[in-house]
């Protein structure tokens, strides 16, 4: 069983260039549209209640937030840290122009450019999930997305939708994970699968037995 039993705020950059030096490539990056519930989930998953702070004023965040995250192997005790790393919101228009440009100017940046990012996670609200600024930044992720970098859907807040609809959107995104910060759903399941993507030659290797 894979935990995280341990995480801390580090450090917040406006842009790519204040960003934190690291050889490693350990960067788990969160996105999001304005309102998802991208600050929800990540305390959920650390099971860290203030660690990321959910405004009540969508868009309001515009730095990039760095965490060190200790993540453990129950079975045999190893642990490795990662940096979980939380974007501004995406698309939320009620802002000047210029700063909106900036802001999305700075996240394009970091997400084409920064080498030490391993997964993307695209949070997605179940309840809308064919919106046009998701598709545009789901392609613009396969478009700039290297070799050695993953991609990961997740379906926040499907406590809203009911089983039809669970099992519709299921079909629709099969490579896709959901869950529910306020019910706990799917945590553990999406700290493995993070897991498993940064220990890359342990995923290759669960490939392999399967």
């Amino acid at each position: 069983m894979i935990e995280i039993v341990d995480a801390k705020f580090i450090t917040s950059a406006p842009n790519i260039g204040a960003a934190p030096e690291t050889d490693e490539q350990n960067e788990v990056v969160f996105m999001a549209r304005s309102n998802v519930g991208k600050s929800s989930l990540l305390n959920a998953l650390t099971n860290h209640k203030g660690l990321a702070k959910v405004s009540s004023t969508p868009g309001k965040t515009r730095l990039i937030n760095y965490f060190d995250v200790t993540f453990i192997d129950r079975e045999t005790s190893d642990k490795s840290i990662a940096k979980f790393v939380d974007l501004p919101g995406f698309g939320y228009a009620k802002v000047s122009k210029s700063i909106k440009y900036d802001w999305e100017r700075n996240l394009t940046d970091y997400i084409s450019q920064r080498e030490q990012i391993k997964l993307f996670i695209h949070l997605i609200d179940c309840r809308h999930p064919d919106l046009d600024i998701d598709t545009s930044v789901s392609e613009f992720l396969f478009d700039n997305c290297r070799e050695n970098q993953y991609i990961l859907q997740i379906f926040t807040k499907v406590d809203k939708l009911n089983q039809k609809e669970q099992n519709a959107l299921r079909k629709k995104f099969p490579n896709a994970m959901m869950v529910s910060s306020s019910k706990k759903r799917g945590m553990q399941k999406a700290i493995k699968v993070i897991h498993d993507i940064l220990h890359e030659d342990n995923l290759e290797q669960e490939e392999i037995d399967d």
